[in-house]
């Protein structure tokens, strides 16, 4: 966790930038060398390095070696398969031209959006699973559309909402505050999305590592809970610090991390953006 020190100044967290002991420094310097050295034609154009300049700054390296421990093979692995993915997925023809025109609908239908920033300047990402209509999401778009939705949302975060939240706050911010709302949600629907979520999760997990700060489940059933407690003992303890399951009684909660004129009035928060805050996505990258 960042802090602060007694003059008020940001302190990055250990394993960030700044902030790193000798063994993680020589572990990045180890894992920069190799990618750079390496000439990898399942994951390149023949004669291309794998080594991706604009994409591959120290930051971005950092995340997968947290999400390794700090092991240079288990880190250099994931990232060549996420090099592997990001070619068969077509990311970057998707960051390019994909044109989601079927946002307005989709909303109606199942709300995913970002949303201003908490306390910490982290952007704020909202999640309504209980408003899901699977039959009219899937009459107006696609899992597929979906995922590449998301891939775009993921990619836009990475090169525009995060940097613009680092500007806003002095320093730098990588990591998001995530709301999932499962308030009146439906067994039925939910199993019938499983596979979306789980294609999701993994995206997430597998190629957008350590982006998660704060998340926040309310609204959760009896039985999400009874799951939870279960499912909770084989994660690992620094996730289960970021993740907090609440039920109805969750305002005061989520206005202790995020500012009230932030967080949208359905949620318990003073803001209503004209256009509606699902499709409106304030904050500072606007």
């Amino acid at each position: 966790m960042a802090t602060t020190d007694i003059k008020g100044e940001y302190q990055p967290p250990p394993g960030y930038l700044g902030n790193l002991s000798s063994e993680q420094q020589s572990a990045l310097d180890q894992l920069k060398k190799e990618l750079k050295g390496q000439k990898e034609t399942e994951f390149a154009l023949e004669g291309e390095d794998t080594f991706v300049e604009s994409r591959m700054g120290d930051a971005g390296l950092l995340r997968f070696l947290r999400a390794r421990k700090f092991n240079v093979a288990a880190s250099k692995a994931m990232w060549l398969a996420n090099e592997k993915w990001r070619k068969e997925f077509g990311v970057d023809e998707i960051v390019k031209s994909f044109d989601y025109h079927e946002k307005a609908d989709v909303d109606k239908y199942y709300p995913q959006f970002y949303h201003k920033v908490d306390k910490d300047g982290r952007p704020l990402y909202i999640e309504r699973l209980g408003t899901l209509d699977i039959d009219a999401l899937y009459s107006v778009t696609t899992p597929e559309r979906q995922l590449k939705r998301l891939v775009y949302e993921y990619e836009k975060s990475m090169t525009e909402r995060l940097p613009a939240c680092s500007a806003l706050v002095g320093h730098p911010v990588s990591t998001y505050c995530t709301i999932l709302d499962l308030k009146d949600v439906s067994i039925r629907s939910f199993y019938r999305v499983k596979d979306y979520v789980m294609s999701a999760a993994s995206i997430g997990q597998d190629h957008y590592p350590e982006t998660m700060g704060k998340f926040y489940i309310i609204n959760a059933p009896f039985l999400f809970t009874g799951v939870w407690s279960v499912v909770k003992p084989w994660l690992d303890e620094v996730t289960v610090a970021k993740i907090q399951v609440l039920g109805a009684k969750n305002k005061d909660v989520l206005l202790a991390q995020i500012p009230e004129e932030n967080l949208p009035k359905s949620l318990g928060g003073s803001c209503q953006c004209s256009e509606g805050c699902s499709l409106s996505d304030a904050g500072p990258w606007n």
